[in-house]
C-alpha cells in the first residue's frame, strides 16, 4: 500500500479554506520620522551602553518600545527619573522647551529625537508669536504633539482648535492678528473643514507656510482611500493612542467600508471578517514591517490569501540624525 502523500492534505486543506483577496496600501508603516527616532535610541545604546533613558514613549507602538526595552532603553515619564550621568532621549512628538531646559540645568546629555517636521511647526509657532500673531492650533487635547508645540511659546499665545465648532466659536481679542498651525498627524479632510472655517471667518489670518500635516499623514490616509474603496473591511495596524492610525481608521469608513484598528495578529476577529471577500490593509507611521507580515500570516492560517499592494505614491523622505550619532 502507498504511503500517503503527506503534501497532499495540505493542499486539500487550502481548498476548503475561503479565498480572501488581500489589498495592502502602500504607503504603509514607519515614516522617516520614526526611522529616525528608533535609529537615535539605536546608535545611542552603542555610544553610551545601557542603560539610556527615553522621556515618553519614542513612538506610539508597543512592539518598537519593546524591542528597544530589550537592547537597554529604559522608558520614564519625566526627568526627575533619569539617575544623574546617564543620557536621555525626547520622544519624536516633541517636547515642551522647559524640558531640554531641565535637562541643561542638571547636565544631562540628551538627545532630541523630535520628527523635523514637527520642529518646523515649532518654529513657525515662535516666528507667528514673536510677528504678534496669535495662534489658533488645530489638534487633539492631550496629545504628545499639541502639549510640545504649546509648550514653544508662552502661556495663553495659542488657542487649541478640537472641531469646526470650536473654529466657528472662537472669539479674538479686538484688534488682535491671528495665526493658524496644525498637528502634523491630523485627518486631512477634517482639518481643512476647520481651516476653511477660520479662513471663512478670519480672512486674514495668517497660513503656515507649506502644509502642516505631514507627508507621511496625508500619503497614508491616501493609500487608506485607494484601498477602502475596492474593500469589504479594512484592517489597520496601529495602537489605540496613535493619532495618524486612528485618522486611518476614520478615512477608511468615510468610504462606506468596516474599518478596524488592531495591534497585532493577536487581536484580529476572524468572525468580524465573516462574509469578507476582499480585505484592505495598511499600517500607522509607527508599526514595524513585521506586524503586516504577522497579519498576512494569520490570515494565511484561515484563508486562501492572494497579496495585492496598492501603490499611491513613493517615498524616499529620510532625516539626518542628531550631531554626534552620525558616525555611531
Amino acid at each position: 500500500m502507498a504511503e500517503a502523500d503527506p503534501i497532499r492534505p495540505d493542499a486539500a486543506a487550502t481548498r476548503t479554506r475561503p479565498a480572501l483577496r488581500v489589498l495592502i496600501a502602500a504607503p504603509r508603516g514607519f515614516c522617516a520620522g520614526v526611522d529616525r527616532a528608533i535609529t537615535i535610541v539605536e546608535k545611542a545604546l552603542e555610544k553610551y551602553g545601557a542603560p539610556v533613558f527615553v522621556r515618553h514613549e519614542i513612538v506610539h507602538n508597543r512592539h518598537v518600545v519593546q524591542a528597544l526595552r530589550d537592547k537597554g532603553a529604559v522608558f520614564i515619564d519625566e526627568l526627575d527619573d533619569v539617575p544623574d550621568g546617564r543620557p536621555v532621549i525626547f520622544s519624536a512628538h516633541g517636547v515642551p522647551k522647559l524640558v531640554p531646559a531641565s535637562a541643561e540645568a542638571r547636565g544631562l546629555d540628551y538627545l532630541d529625537a523630535t520628527c523635523p517636521l514637527v520642529s518646523k511647526v515649532h518654529r513657525q509657532a515662535e516666528r507667528q508669536v514673536a510677528a504678534g500673531r496669535h495662534i489658533l492650533f488645530i489638534g487633539h487635547a492631550g496629545h504628545p504633539e499639541v502639549i510640545g508645540t504649546f509648550g514653544q511659546v508662552a502661556e495663553g499665545s495659542m488657542t487649541l482648535i478640537q472641531s469646526e465648532a470650536d473654529a466657528e466659536a472662537f472669539t479674538p481679542e479686538p484688534g488682535q492678528a491671528l495665526a493658524f498651525l496644525t498637528q502634523t498627524t491630523l485627518s486631512v479632510d477634517d482639518t481643512a473643514a476647520m481651516i476653511g472655517v477660520l479662513q471663512r471667518r478670519f480672512p486674514d489670518i495668517a497660513a503656515p507656510k507649506g502644509e502642516d500635516i505631514c507627508y507621511a499623514t496625508s500619503n497614508r490616509q491616501g493609500a487608506a482611500k485607494a484601498i477602502a474603496a475596492q474593500a469589504d473591511a479594512v484592517l489597520v495596524i496601529g495602537a489605540p493612542n496613535s493619532s495618524n492610525s486612528l485618522r486611518l481608521v476614520e478615512v477608511a469608513e468615510r468610504t462606506g467600508t468596516k474599518a478596524r484598528l488592531i495591534q497585532s495578529a493577536d487581536e484580529i476577529d476572524f468572525g468580524w471578517l465573516a462574509g469578507t471577500a476582499t480585505l484592505g490593509l495598511t499600517a500607522g507611521a509607527s508599526a514595524p514591517e513585521l506586524l503586516v507580515r504577522g497579519v498576512i500570516d494569520a490570515l494565511g492560517r484561515h484563508f486562501s490569501v492572494t497579496e495585492e499592494e496598492v501603490m499611491t505614491t513613493t517615498e524616499n523622505m529620510a532625516f539626518k540624525l542628531p550631531r554626534g550619532l552620525e558616525a555611531q
